[in-house]
């Protein structure tokens, strides 16, 4: 029987065609799979006193689209949140959302009612545990307080992330708020929420550290 060689010639172009289709979408998928990212947070993640949109969380989204980072926000942050509250919640949220990286931003709350120094610890600790634990990578975000709240208790309380990041082997943001708690003018009303115009300085001080976790 004679070989139809254009016919065999035409079913190989077909056949290599389908293979680069099937290489070129493992490779699309292998570099843009989505990834989840959860933030647990209060009210300066859960924008406080803002128009909706204007938080640093939701600038977050925009800034992962003109990267061109496949990933998801949850933004489970709530105002008044404490560690306590925080570590509470946290399984549950890993459960049904298994998220890739976890942002653990409290602490601050805590801080403002004077609760024991120990127990924040403990909490925030136990969170980063939680999140390891469920394979997540963890940006611990570090916060500070004014010293009229007494310079041990002050300066243990901005010694806790750093240690904590250290001890955990965690990503760490080391001052939410550099460049804005000095302003006065980038606050509130209440001198104590950042205003809009704060909020992209704040994403400028956490980026840094959750771009490497994104893309490793």
């Amino acid at each position: 029987m004679p070989i139809d060689f254009k016919f065999s010639y035409q079913v190989g172009k077909v056949l290599r065609a389908i293979a680069l289709i099937a290489l070129a979408s493992f490779t699309m998928s292998a570099y843009s799979a989505s990834k989840t990212i959860l933030v647990l947070g209060d009210s300066l993640s859960a924008e406080y006193g803002l128009q909706r949109g204007e938080g640093w969380v939701n600038l977050l989204q925009e800034k992962l689209a003109a990267e061109k980072i496949s990933a998801s926000i949850i933004n489970a942050s709530i105002s008044g949140e404490t560690t306590s509250g925080g570590k509470t919640r946290l399984q549950t949220l890993l459960d049904k959302y298994q998220p890739a990286i976890v942002v653990i931003e409290l602490g601050a709350n805590d801080a403002l009612r004077g609760l024991s120094l120990i127990s924040t610890q403990l909490n925030l600790r136990g969170m980063v545990t939680e999140a390891k634990n469920a394979k997540a990578k963890v940006l611990l975000v570090g916060m500070q307080i004014p010293p009229n709240y007494g310079t041990d208790y002050t300066r243990q309380f901005a010694d806790l992330f750093p240690k904590i990041a250290k001890d955990t082997k965690s990503a760490l943001v080391p001052f939410m708020l550099k460049d804005v708690a000095d302003k006065p003018a980038l606050f509130q009303a209440d001198r104590m929420h950042p205003a809009a115009e704060a909020h992209p300085i704040i994403l400028n001080n956490i980026w840094p550290q959750l771009k490497p976790l994104l893309t490793k």
